[in-house]
């Protein structure tokens, strides 16, 4: 068994997805948009004008499978009740990359020593995804 994170932009997924690249370094391995899918769907489901948004996309950061779409493009994404954690080997590698989720959003706890870790913090990023960030050496 396994569990996956799906995370729902409500119409800029494909602007997170870049962010990420960028910050994380992750890969899109596979990105379908609405008007690519092989069933339309269902009505009302999609806001109107949203064909060239994404309906599907999965992507890598690090070993850790994502997936995530533009939802029903709501503009309106709501991430609460979970963070992602990103677990690093070195602090200087968690500096860079907690400054880089934190580039447009807001830290909830500073990037500092803690009794379980060297370099341990908390971020919202710019889509709201809420993220710990955890150095363990």
């Amino acid at each position: 068994m396994q569990v996956q994170p799906y995370l729902f932009f409500e119409g800029r997924c494909e602007e997170a997805l870049e962010f990420y690249r960028q910050a994380l370094d992750a890969e899109v391995e596979m990105l379908m948009r609405f008007k690519e899918s092989p069933e339309a769907p269902p009505p009302g489901a999609v806001a109107p004008g949203s064909e060239d948004k994404v309906m599907h996309a999965s992507f890598r950061i690090g070993d850790t499978i994502l997936m995530a779409s533009d939802g029903g493009c709501s503009g309106r994404s709501s991430f609460q009740g979970v963070s992602l954690s990103l677990n690093l080997a070195e602090v200087a590698e968690a500096e860079r990359r907690f400054a880089a989720l934190a580039a447009g959003g807001e830290v909830q706890m500073p990037l500092g020593a803690t009794f379980w870790s060297p370099a341990f913090g908390m971020v919202v990023d710019r889509f709201g995804v809420s993220w710990m960030v955890n150095a363990s050496g």
